[in-house]
């Protein structure tokens, strides 16, 4: 018998001992035990695999958690930009309306409006326009109609004068203004608060010694406010 029929003949018989000789299935186990790995190594093996994919998957996980959080945070960084220079856009836009109502191609009571709405919109507040007859004359020197704006907000009083531009007599006759109504209703103001684009520097002084606020937009009173940043 050659080489050849006794690998065909084992062929064919092997399975059947195997099947039905428990002592030579255990001989030929032992005999093929040095062929491969032990059960213990195999397994060590297997587990240091998984354990390097799991890794491999935490650093995976890790690094697109990392991306997203810089992707988010260029985001809101764009977004912020965008809203400051809208925002600066808008204050231009109520600078140059503040020019065309000071020389006459805008009405004041349109741009006294405008700014009001920024400080409705973005303060929270009702900014009422306050129209009352000063009989005795004290703001004016004579009887007149005197026009406020003020704001209650969180139980606090503030009197403003929203006007497209302000010299030092207007300064003073706001401070008489704020005080007639505080007067009339009994009630002191928590802020006299002055919102123009264009204040007469000489006007600057006036307003630090009679205790007023200056502002050039409504926007910076409501970032004042917020405790946001100027742009």
């Amino acid at each position: 018998m050659n080489t050849e029929t006794l690998k065909e003949a084992i062929r064919r018989e092997l399975p059947g001992f195997v099947r039905t000789d428990p002592e030579f299935r255990a001989y030929l186990l032992d005999l093929m035990r040095p062929e491969f790995a032990p059960r213990a190594e195999t397994d060590d093996r297997f587990y240091s695999i998984l354990n390097e994919l799991r890794s491999d998957r935490e650093e995976q996980h890790g690094k697109w958690e990392e991306q997203n959080r810089k992707w988010e945070a260029n985001q809101a960084e764009l977004q912020r930009l965008h809203e400051e220079i809208m925002a600066q856009n808008d204050k231009l836009d109520r600078s140059i309306g503040g020019l065309g109502a000071r020389w006459g191609l805008k009405s004041e009571s349109a741009f006294r409006n405008a700014l009001a709405g920024i400080l409705e919109k973005h303060f929270g507040v009702e900014v009422l326009n306050i129209s009352e007859y000063d009989d005795q004359g004290a703001v004016f020197g004579r009887p007149d109609q005197i026009e406020l704006d003020i704001i209650i907000k969180n139980g606090l009083l503030l009197i403003c004068e929203l006007k497209s531009s302000i010299d030092k007599a207007g300064m003073y006759s706001f401070e008489r203004k704020a005080r007639f109504y505080e007067e009339r209703h009994q009630r002191k103001a928590d802020r006299l608060i002055v919102i123009s684009p264009m204040i007469d520097p000489r006007a600057m002084p006036v307003a630090q010694r009679l205790g007023i606020e200056t502002f050039s937009d409504s926007q910076d009173l409501v970032w004042q406010e917020t405790g946001r940043l100027r742009p």
